[in-house]
């Protein structure tokens, strides 16, 4: 008896096994795919968000402005706090560094280190003062100072009804001259999805 029940133990165990094995499949595809499973932000939001909030940004006239009144010299950027003011969990950082990737590509403004990276950046110099050769020490005072910082919001909004929703997002992005203080550039990227069910 006692086998029995062990057998057919067994035999539950296996096929449960055997039947949680045969569902998944994975296919790789290009990561600049748009792949929109659930109607919420993704990163497709997130890159092309990027990538055109930027553009707008480079083409203002205050780039234009920049460039004359400083001999043609890249303006030095900042990206600070990006905020997320919608209903979904929105990864934040994965957007700023879409944002710094789209601005170092550009080739036409500088890009600076900021928060816990810029401290880590720092503390390596400081442990080179007593650890590194006279001749490969990086010195104190020469960091480049940002001439702009950007910051911005990321805003939605949710309209329902039964199985169709219209999810709306709104990131906006400013651009302040550090020196000044003065808000030079206002950029905005509207998104909107419609979701059925």
């Amino acid at each position: 008896m006692k086998t029995r029940t062990l057998s057919i133990a067994l035999a539950l165990a296996l096929a449960t096994t055997l039947s949680n094995c045969g569902g998944t499949k994975v296919e790789r595809v290009s990561e600049n795919s748009v792949t929109d499973l659930s109607g919420r932000w993704n990163e497709t939001d997130s890159r092309l968000t990027a990538e055109e909030i930027t553009a707008e940004l480079m083409d203002h006239a205050w780039y234009s402005t920049f460039a004359s009144e400083n001999a043609g010299k890249k303006p030095v950027l900042i990206v600070g706090l990006i905020t997320n003011k919608s209903h979904e969990q929105i990864a934040t950082e994965t957007f700023s560094k879409d944002i710094e990737k789209a601005i170092i590509n550009s080739g036409r403004m500088k890009l600076v280190q900021a928060g816990n990276m810029r401290e880590e950046i720092r503390a390596e110099r400081a442990d080179q003062q007593n650890n590194a050769s006279q001749s490969t020490m990086k010195k104190f005072g020469l960091e480049n100072g940002a001439d702009f910082m950007i910051q911005g919001t990321i805003n939605s909004i949710v309209d329902q009804n039964k199985k169709e929703k219209s999810v709306y997002y709104q990131i906006d992005l400013e651009l302040t001259n550090i020196q000044t203080n003065e808000k030079v550039w206002i950029g905005d990227k509207k998104i909107k999805k419609m979701v059925s069910k």
